[in-house]
This record gives C-alpha cells, sequence and structure tokens, in this order.
C-alpha cells in the first residue's frame, strides 16, 4: 500500500455500514459475522492511521467488542447492542476520515514547499546578466597580449632562462648564500624568499620562488604582492611578453589588492616596450580612472613617466 491509496478505505467502510444497517434490526449471525468482520477492518485501518497510537488519545476499536454492563444488570436488546456497536464505528470512522484529509492536505503542502525551495535553488545557480557583462567590458578594455601562465612550479616558464640549465656552482653558491626568513608566517616567507632573489638580481631563481609561494598559498594577503613581483621579475629579465600576461592577471584578478594599481601601470609600460601604443594607452587610462590616488601619489612619478613615452591622444 503507498503512502495516499489507504486514505479512501474509510469512505468503503461507511457503504459498508449504510449497507449493513437495514439488516440490524433483524439480528441474528449472519449480521453479528458481518458487524466483526467491519470491526476488524475499522482496527486495522486505524492502526495504519495511528501506528503506535496511545490508547489514552487515540482508543482502538477491538473487533466484537461487547458494550460494558455492569454486573447483575439486565443484558441489553441484541438491537440496541448493535446499534451502539455501528455508532462507535461510525465515530471511528469520521474521525479516521478526519485524520487522513488532514494528512493529505498536510503532505500537499510540503511537496509544494518543496518545488519552491528546488526551483529557488536552480534560480540561484544561474549567472547574473550583469556579472557576465562586466567580464566582457573588462575583457574588451584590457586585451590580454598573450594568455597569461596558470602559477605552476612543476611546469617551467615557456623561455629560455638566460642562466644555464647546469648553473656553475659558484652561482648557486650565491643563490644558498641568500638567507630565507623564518617567522611564524610561513607563507610570507615564501615571498620574502621571492624577493630577496630578485633583489639580488637572480630572475629565474626568483620567478620559481614566486610560483611556488603562490601555489602553496593562493589566499595569502602576500598573493598581490607576489603576482606583480613576478610580473617584474619577467620585465628584469627582458621577458615583456611573459611580464605583460602577470601584470594583467594580477589586476583583473585583484582589482582592489594592494599592487593592483602598479600592476595596471606597468602592463602600460609593458605594452610600450612592445610597440603596442593603442593597449597601453587603454591600460593608463584605466589606472587613473581606478586609482586616482595613486596616480596624483605614490606612483606619481611613474605614471608621469609612462604617460609621457607613450604621448596618447
Amino acid at each position: 500500500m503507498n503512502k495516499l491509496s489507504w486514505h479512501k478505505r474509510p469512505f468503503a467502510l461507511v457503504l459498508a455500514i449504510a449497507i449493513a444497517s437495514p439488516a440490524l434490526a433483524q439480528g441474528g449471525g449472519e449480521t453479528e459475522v458481518r458487524l466483526r468482520k467491519v470491526e476488524a477492518e475499522v482496527a486495522a485501518l486505524q492502526r495504519a492511521v495511528f501506528p503506535g497510537g496511545d490508547g489514552r488519545f487515540f482508543p482502538q476499536m477491538q473487533p466484537g467488542q461487547q458494550s460494558g454492563n455492569a454486573p447483575g444488570s439486565p443484558a441489553s436488546a441484541p438491537t440496541a447492542d448493535l446499534l451502539a456497536r455501528m455508532d462507535a464505528l461510525e465515530s471511528q470512522v469520521a474521525r479516521l476520515t478526519a485524520q487522513v484529509e488532514e494528512d493529505h492536505n498536510r503532505i500537499e503542502k510540503l511537496e509544494s514547499r518543496l518545488t519552491a525551495l528546488e526551483s529557488s535553488k536552480a534560480s540561484s545557480a544561474a549567472p547574473s546578466v550583469v556579472e557576465s557583462n562586466t567580464a566582457a567590458m573588462t575583457s574588451a578594455a584590457l586585451p590580454a597580449p598573450k594568455p597569461a601562465p596558470a602559477p605552476a612550479l612543476s611546469k617551467p616558464a615557456p623561455t629560455k632562462p638566460k642562466v644555464a640549465a647546469d648553473p656553475s656552482a659558484k652561482r648557486i653558491a650565491a643563490v644558498r648564500a641568500i638567507e630565507k626568513p623564518k617567522t611564524d608566517d610561513p607563507g610570507d616567507d615564501e615571498y620574502s624568499y621571492g624577493f630577496r632573489l630578485w633583489e639580488a638580481k637572480f630572475y629565474p631563481e626568483a620567478q620559481q620562488q614566486l610560483k611556488l609561494f603562490l601555489q602553496k598559498y593562493p589566499k595569502h594577503p602576500r598573493t598581490s604582492w607576489a603576482r606583480n613581483l613576478l610580473g617584474r621579475a619577467y620585465l628584469d629579465d627582458k621577458n615583456v611578453h611573459e611580464a605583460a600576461g602577470w601584470f594583467l592577471q594580477n589586476y583583473k584578478t585583484e582589482p582592489k589588492g594592494d599592487r593592483a594599481p602598479d600592476s595596471l601601470l606597468f602592463l602600460a609600460g609593458s605594452m610600450r616596450q612592445l610597440d603596442d601604443t593603442k593597449r597601453g594607452c587603454v591600460a593608463l587610462k584605466q589606472f587613473a580612472a581606478d586609482y586616482p590616488k595613486e596616480a596624483a601619489g605614490r606612483l606619481k612619478t611613474q605614471y608621469d613617466a609612462t604617460r609621457s613615452g607613450l604621448k596618447c591622444n
């Protein structure tokens, strides 16, 4: 039996009671058998509707239950006894019917709420039109000179480093002489070690170290600094294309990051070195629009020099 099919049974029992009623006045064995059968069905249905119900609140009909007469009192007439049992049956059927209707309405409400909840989840998962348009405008305003590489230590840089594949013992000793910081922030130690390598002009080693930092600590507060410094390490290593890709990636990934203004300004300078004045001017105008405080303050000297070199209209 499924969850809702049994709610139709009380109406069948009412019909059975109605058919059996004309014969009650006659009494007899046949009527008693039929009445006991109806009582058994009502009891079974009652156990299905109220499984494990407490008898204090949901008294269950027992087949063939006789009306209680005090000892010594005269027995009631058979017809009166049958009518009393029929009254009890009708009362039980009415109660069961009301309970079934109540459960049916509750199930319908639950199904409606589940449908609405699934619809709301499906609509929230779809990307908004505003986000799609914003991403398209950013790509159109600042086209990348080439796709930026994913920071990964296992993949070498696509360009040939100036250092030989088998570095000399002198260079290895010089790199090992640079001390790696050891503080309570291991992520900052990795970034600081990359900065020290770049500062010592070990550009390929600095590039590998900064990529290692980005791979191990993608959510660290120094990520904006690391991507910008990685672009500068490539720029100082005369790999302008690679540098431009990292500058653009840093600006687009964290436009409000600590070194996003620097990366956008370095991107404009990289485009100037590549003789791409159009894209350089786009980056320069974007810098002036997004970071007016830096253009008039911390980065004013670099901004003025880049603007004079590009000669934008």
